[in-house]
């Protein structure tokens, strides 16, 4: 299917500096630009590939000045990593979606499947489950008894979701995670033992949260682990139970969550990152990879760094004196050298 450059900047907003006729029918990096491409520039380290460029149609931001001539048609738009994801939304739902219930799957007699629902083959559907409109789960993919998904949502191969979780519209779990394993609960007894306890809550995830491929989530011990609206978990997270993730917050790979810790709405943390457990996170912490979480973080809008993580500021302050470590000794040991020879 082909798009005119004057179609796609009424779509985005933008406006067209070139030929506004110019077709394109497929995407392309702006490093790999094709005729009859669509790209896009929002870094400026990019800026160079433009001007030898042979993609039909590249997106710059409405700031963007030539200083030598381009042969590419350019739409200018104000955020351009915005208005290209928005094209990538669109030419993915532009795609053909798979619908029917295969006749491989299994599906409980007291399941109760939504309109426009796909379920491919070997897919597992338990017992009370309620599957909303125009979800689909892909092969090899299990939803315990008595769970709830919401509409839109997009079960990947091979994810296991436990009895009694619910999940919220629109929600993405990609290949291998796990939502609702039992939570690391035991009890030490007195001979160096340890008695299982029962974990018998559920997972909640609302509207709009995305979770990685092979991600966990445990289940709560009681209660529900939580991760509220539009949060997006990224790939080989582990997620303890009785955990709650605010809205917005977004977490990169591998990073650790111990159990009833509470993270605020907004929070960016980076790869990872480990969090010990019965702590809280205020609304816009931002935590730098590889960072250890051993306290509570109070400050709304704070920044960390290190383990165990401080201000980021004091942090890289501090880490310029602990490069120079070794000389900063020696320095000190012949000053001690020296005094004791006068």
């Amino acid at each position: 299917m082909k798009f005119t450059a004057l179609q796609i900047a009424e779509v985005l907003g933008g406006k067209v500096e070139g030929n506004e006729n110019d077709e394109v029918s497929n995407l392309s990096k702006i490093e790999e630009g094709k005729p009859g491409t669509l790209s896009f520039v929002a870094n400026p380290k990019y800026t160079s590939y433009i001007y030898d460029n042979n993609a039909t149609i590249i997106i710059v931001g409405e700031d963007f000045v030539t200083d030598k001539e381009v042969r590419p048609t350019l739409i200018k738009v104000k955020d351009p990593y915005t208005a290209f994801a928005k094209l990538l939304e669109m030419y993915q739902q532009s795609k053909p979606k798979p619908s029917g219930i295969s006749k491989k799957s299994s599906v409980a007699d007291s399941a109760v499947i939504g309109e426009n629902v796909f379920i491919g083959d070997f897919a597992v559907v338990g017992e009370n489950t309620i599957i909303g409109d125009n979800s689909r789960i892909y092969a090899n993919s299990t939803i315990g008894d008595n769970c709830k998904l919401g509409n839109n949502c997009l079960i990947n191969p091979g994810v296991i979701i436990y009895e009694d979780c619910v999940l919220g519209n629109e929600c993405t779990i990609h290949s291998g995670s796990i939502i609702g394993a039992d939570g690391f609960g035991f009890a030490p007894q007195s001979e160096n033992d340890y008695h299982k306890i029962p974990q018998i809550g559920n997972v909640i995830l609302e509207d709009r949260v995305e979770i990685g491929a092979n991600t966990t989530v445990d289940r709560a011990t009681l209660g529900s682990t939580i991760i509220r609206k539009g949060a997006k978990i990224d790939n080989l997270i582990q997620i303890a139970h009785n955990v709650e993730i605010g809205e917005n917050t977004v977490i990169a790979a591998q990073t650790g969550i111990s159990g009833t810790t509470k993270i605020g709405k907004n929070c960016l943390i980076g790869g990872q990152v480990g969090i010990i457990g019965h702590i809280t996170i205020a609304d816009g912490v931002m935590i730098a990879a590889q960072s250890g979480i051993g306290k509570s973080i109070t400050e709304e809008g704070a920044v960390v760094e290190g383990s165990p993580a401080f201000n980021i500021r004091d942090f890289q302050r501090s880490y310029i004196h602990y490069r120079r470590l070794d000389t900063l000794v020696k320095r000190v040991n012949e000053l001690e050298r020296n005094q004791k020879n006068k």
